[in-house]
């Protein structure tokens, strides 16, 4: 989930303000119950602490606002931009990934107390800004929200290894609903235009708005389930080869994978999962989550089905609701939910087979804030739909996210499609 730069039109600085210090502020509420040390350790190489998370997404306004746009500007501590820089190349050396959880110091405070030295200069700075400038705070502002969908999901990460199954909220109430039946929407077809459009927001990977050609098709009405995929176990979906790709066949047999991440069996033989509410039964009608793209493939295999192109995924998604709504909520329950199962949007994201590579006539942004999707768009694979741990201002049909293959700590999840003669 990574940040580059929009060519949409911006709002006018003074909403810009308060969009700034409601954003800034949620980062600061989601680490609130976080000791020091649950900020700081690092749980695997693809997560970062949660301290690593509140000081790049100021290191960013820092770096391409205040130091470029504000003269005279006095950095908070020269050290951090080594410290908090990720993969900018143009902003030279780095510490690496793998060692951000060595950062003992500096603490969570001195961190707080730098996120609010960048926010009084920005606040201080931002009415005189011109559009320019204030396209890049609002890149800004949505690259913060991407960092707070991953600081939960890397928090989440991090509590799952330890077994006293510590949760940072209280358990929300399980709906008493049942799945619905599997019912199958079918999609447009022919040609169809997909990539963003409209004077909102959006990453550049999102477009151009480009045509494409569709055969007929069909989508799930709804993910598939926790239940659904509890058959799937046992009817040996991980102990058989036949349904799994060879490299995904390769990984679960390298690995001993046997579920989906957090899933753990009881005394009883039932299975539990861990989230950031602690561990709980896991509840059927829910949307099954944590799986990589190698178990979506094998289950849809399984399933005599497959998964949909993005194509398919964003043609259906066009005709129904974002969800919209303030656009700095996170949506609670942080866990995915059995009375939204039937949303496109907004409880687990949903791999697609497609993979993750630039739209025709796409070019990057010039300069470093250009440096992000372009140069990852190799290996990965697309994501659709945002999850329960994504900002609802971040939600829309054109939202790409993308994954290697065998990553499986976001909300990642899948919607079956199948072809129509």
């Amino acid at each position: 989930m990574n940040a580059t730069a929009s060519t949409t039109p911006i709002a006018h600085s003074s909403a810009l303000i308060g969009q700034f210090a409601q954003v800034r502020a949620l980062s600061l509420a989601l680490t609130e119950p976080l000791s020091d040390a649950d900020a700081t350790v690092q749980s695997m190489d693809d997560a970062s602490p949660a301290k690593w998370h509140l000081a790049h997404t100021s290191w960013f306004f820092e770096t391409f606002i205040l130091r470029d746009h504000v003269p005279g500007y006095q950095p908070f501590d020269p050290a951090y931009h080594f410290l908090f820089n990720s993969y900018y190349e143009a902003e030279g050396a780095r510490h690496a990934r793998p060692m951000r959880g060595m950062l003992t110091r500096p603490t969570l405070e001195n961190i707080r107390a730098y996120r609010a030295h960048v926010d009084a200069a920005m606040v201080e700075a931002m009415p005189a800004f011109g559009n320019e400038v204030l396209a890049l705070i609002e890149l800004g502002l949505n690259h913060e929200q991407q960092h707070q969908e991953l600081l939960l999901t890397d928090i989440l990460h991090l509590f799952a290894q330890n077994p006293l199954n510590p949760a940072i909220w209280p358990p929300a109430p399980i709906a008493s609903v049942e799945p619905q039946p599997v019912e199958w929407i079918e999609g447009p077809v022919g040609r169809v235009e997909i990539g963003h459009h409209g004077d909102r927001f959006a990453f550049d990977c999102e477009g151009p708005r480009h045509s494409v050609w569709l055969t007929p098709y069909a989508l799930a009405n709804r993910p598939v389930s926790n239940g659904e995929w509890a058959a799937f176990i046992a009817d040996g979906g991980y102990s058989q080869s036949r349904h799994w790709l060879s490299d995904g066949w390769a990984w679960v047999q390298a690995n001993g994978i046997t579920a989906p991440l957090y899933w753990h069996k009881d005394a009883e033989g039932g299975w539990q999962q861990f989230g950031l509410d602690g561990l709980r039964s896991v509840d059927p009608a829910a949307p099954v989550c944590h799986i990589s793209l190698y178990e979506a493939d094998a289950y849809a295999a399984w399933a005599g089905a497959r998964l949909p192109t993005e194509a398919e995924w964003e043609a259906v998604a066009a005709s129904c609701d974002p969800l919209g709504g303030n656009q700095l909520e996170i949506a609670g329950p942080v866990r995915p939910r059995a009375d939204a199962a039937s949303a496109m949007f907004g409880n687990v994201w949903q791999w697609t087979g497609s993979a993750y590579r630039p739209y025709p006539g796409f070019k990057a942004a010039e300069g470093a804030v250009g440096e992000y999707n372009g140069k990852f768009m190799s290996g990965q694979f697309v994501l659709r739909g945002a999850s329960c741990a994504t900002p609802r201002g971040s939600v829309r049909p054109s939202y790409r996210n993308f994954f290697y293959p065998h990553q499986r700590w976001q909300f990642t999840g899948l919607r079956l499609a199948k072809d129509l003669s």
